[in-house]
């Protein structure tokens, strides 16, 4: 574990935890390459996520580097993987004493490097801060809440974010708006995703299909919510292929609740990042119940049915391509039914998701060098 670091002015830990974390550091990583004079990066990867050879096809597809450290958590419960990663990250900020560490997203990583940080005393940046679904029922909310609590700079991707964190006391001098930092690595991948070969793979390349993910605890955990979703799955399966890259949690869960997928429904192995881009771009609509899948068909302009009641990023609603369906099956195939007819709301991109939101972070870290508190 131990490293040998040459001694420069300044360093910048940045920490990724799970899959979605690393499309979030691709372009911090490539931003703050760009000042080696002035500023030296580290990278941290948690091992939250726990399938190895995922995590370094996502590396490859973002041309991140292997991290400096790894940590290796591991699946577990919240609280086995948020203490392993504390105790494991607090050696790292030992042995590198760096000037500020920069987190991102939501996961268990980002909140346990955010407590060792804080009693430590290093400053610290959340990437994607103030988003809020005000349901506390669901980790995620639990983890943003700690971590904007106690960072030292928080980075905005909308406005609304900014009025959370104003909202609940947080000093504006700490709160910058910088925009969606998914989108820089969705602007930079996307040609190249466009060459992918995944549609043929899947025998899909000319044929009209929609795309899935489904992986939320309270979507897939109760045997009675998942049947029910997975009925109207299936009936929209009956009218045009359905693609579903299955997260391990949701393959148990088929499995154990026995429930066998019919024909109409594609079963893939998680994808690589750009193979499920390509997809994402091209599908008739994509049904999911993720978060930054949310943003990205936002960008993208594909229509978006979220199997959620709430969520964090409303300005996908408000703005952009997404509709909240939430779980009821009749609901989930009315709008689907709205989505394949070509009538669905164009949406438009919010302010700042251009590609250059790692840019505005590291010149914020630059301007406030050494003046976080």
């Amino acid at each position: 574990m131990h490293r040998s670091f040459p001694l420069i002015r300044r360093r910048i830990v940045v920490v990724a935890g799970a899959r979605p974390n690393f499309m979030k550091v691709a372009p911090l990583w490539r931003a703050l390459g760009r000042y080696t004079d002035e500023i030296e990066p580290i990278f941290v990867h948690t091992g939250q996520h726990y399938d190895a050879m995922m995590s370094l096809t996502f590396l490859r597809d973002l041309a991140l580097p292997r991290p400096h450290f790894h940590l290796g958590v591991g699946s577990g419960s919240h609280a086995e993987q948020t203490g392993k990663v504390m105790i494991r990250f607090e050696r790292v900020l030992e042995e590198v004493d760096p000037e500020v560490v920069l987190v991102v997203g939501d996961v268990n990583s980002t909140a346990a490097c955010t407590l060792v940080c804080s009693k430590a005393g290093v400053p610290l940046g959340h990437v994607e801060a103030g988003l809020r679904s005000y349901d506390r029922s669901m980790p995620e909310e639990v983890n943003r809440l700690i971590t904007d609590s106690l960072s030292d700079f928080l980075f905005t991707p909308s406005r609304d974010a900014n009025e959370n964190l104003i909202a609940e006391g947080i000093p504006s001098r700490k709160i910058f708006f910088v925009g969606n930092i998914m989108v820089d690595s969705l602007k930079w991948a996307r040609p190249k995703a466009r060459s992918s070969k995944i549609r043929d793979r899947l025998g899909i390349t000319n044929r009209p299909y929609v795309l899935l993910t489904l992986h939320r605890p309270s979507n897939v955990d109760t045997m009675e919510r998942l049947r029910s979703i997975w009925g109207a799955i299936e009936a929209l399966g009956r009218e045009r292929p359905v693609v579903f890259p299955v997260h391990p949690r949701t393959k148990h869960r088929l499995v154990s609740f026995g429930i066998k997928p019919d024909r109409g429904v594609i079963l893939s192995e998680p994808l690589s990042y750009l193979d499920f881009l390509n997809l994402e771009e091209n599908a008739v609509f994509v049904l999911t119940d993720s978060g930054g899948i949310q943003e990205e068909t936002t960008y993208l302009g594909v229509p978006c049915l979220t199997l959620r009641e709430n969520t964090e990023r409303p300005i996908t609603v408000t703005l952009g391509t997404n509709v909240l369906v939430g779980v009821n099956p009749d609901r989930i195939l009315f709008w689907a039914k709205q989505a394949t007819r070509g009538s669905w709301k164009k949406g438009k991109k919010p302010p700042y998701w251009d590609g250059r939101t790692a840019e505005r972070i590291v010149e914020v870290l630059r301007r406030h060098s050494g003046n976080s508190q």
